[in-house]
C-alpha cells in the first residue's frame, strides 16, 4: 500500500508500515526524527498524490477540550458565551481553533479511499460527529492512559492487542487526576512536552499496520 502519515515527526507510525512492506511516507511542518521517506511541508499540499491509506494526528491544541479555559478571560466566568472576553495571554485562540477545525476537515474530506485521524477527545466530537471509537495505550501493552479518537473512513475499528495495567495516576489537591506519564511530561519545556505527548505509542502503531495494512480493495 501506498501509505500517508501525516503530522508525524516521530517516523513511529511511517516506520512500522515500512519495516511491513509498505510504501510509507510520513508529513510535517518539523523534520523526522529517524531516517525514512519523509515530506516536510503542508500536508494538505500532497493529499492527491494517489494515496491508498492516510493515518492523521492533525495538531490537537486548539481543538481538544483540556484547553477550553484559556479562550476567555478568567474574569468572565459568569457571563454568557457571547459576551466573554478573549483570554488576555491568548487573545487569539478562537480564530486558531476556527484554523484548526478547517485542517482537520480537509483532512477528512482528502481524496483517499482509507482514512484513520487520530485526536484526543475534543471539539470535532460535537461540531464534526462523534469518533468511531476511542482507545488507550493499556489496550495495545503500554502500562499508561490516554484517550485517543479515532475518526475512520473505509477502516473497521482497531482491535486491542494486549490488554495490561491502565498504569500509575497522579491525583492533584484539586481533585483532577491524570496518568502519571502525561503528568511527568509537564516538567519539561513546552516544545519537549509536546513532542513527548504526541508521539504514537508503538504498540498501537504495531496495530495500525497489522490490522489495517493487510486490508484489499
Amino acid at each position: 500500500m501506498k501509505v500517508l502519515i501525516a503530522c508525524e515527526f516521530s517516523g513511529t507510525v511511517r516506520d512500522w508500515f515500512t519495516k511491513m512492506g509498505h510504501d510509507a511516507t510520513s508529513c510535517d511542518l518539523e523534520p523526522s526524527e529517524t531516517p525514512g521517506k519523509h515530506y516536510q511541508g503542508n500536508v494538505l499540499d500532497i493529499l492527491d498524490q494517489g494515496w491508498d491509506l492516510m493515518i492523521a494526528h492533525p495538531p490537537c491544541t486548539y481543538l481538544t477540550v483540556t484547553g477550553n479555559k484559556w479562550f476567555y478571560h478568567p474574569e468572565d466566568g459568569h457571563l454568557p458565551t457571547s459576551e466573554r472576553r478573549p483570554h488576555p495571554r491568548f487573545p487569539d485562540r478562537q480564530q486558531h481553533r476556527k484554523e484548526g477545525i478547517e485542517f482537520f476537515m480537509a483532512l477528512a474530506n482528502a481524496p483517499i479511499p482509507r482514512i484513520a485521524i487520530e485526536n484526543p477527545i475534543g471539539v470535532m466530537s460535537t461540531i464534526w460527529r462523534k469518533p468511531d471509537q476511542v482507545v488507550h495505550p493499556w489496550q495495545f501493552g503500554h502500562e499508561a492512559s490516554k484517550s485517543t479518537c479515532l475518526w475512520l473512513k473505509g477502516l473497521p475499528l482497531l482491535t486491542p492487542t494486549k490488554i495490561v495495567s491502565k498504569g500509575e495516576f497522579i491525583t492533584y489537591k484539586s481533585g483532577k487526576r491524570m496518568s502519571k506519564w502525561y503528568a511527568e511530561a509537564a516538567s519539561k519545556d513546552p516544545k519537549e512536552r509536546e513532542r513527548i505527548r504526541n508521539r504514537t505509542f508503538d504498540g498501537i502503531a504495531s496495530a495500525f499496520v497489522h490490522q489495517w495494512g493487510s486490508l484489499k480493495d
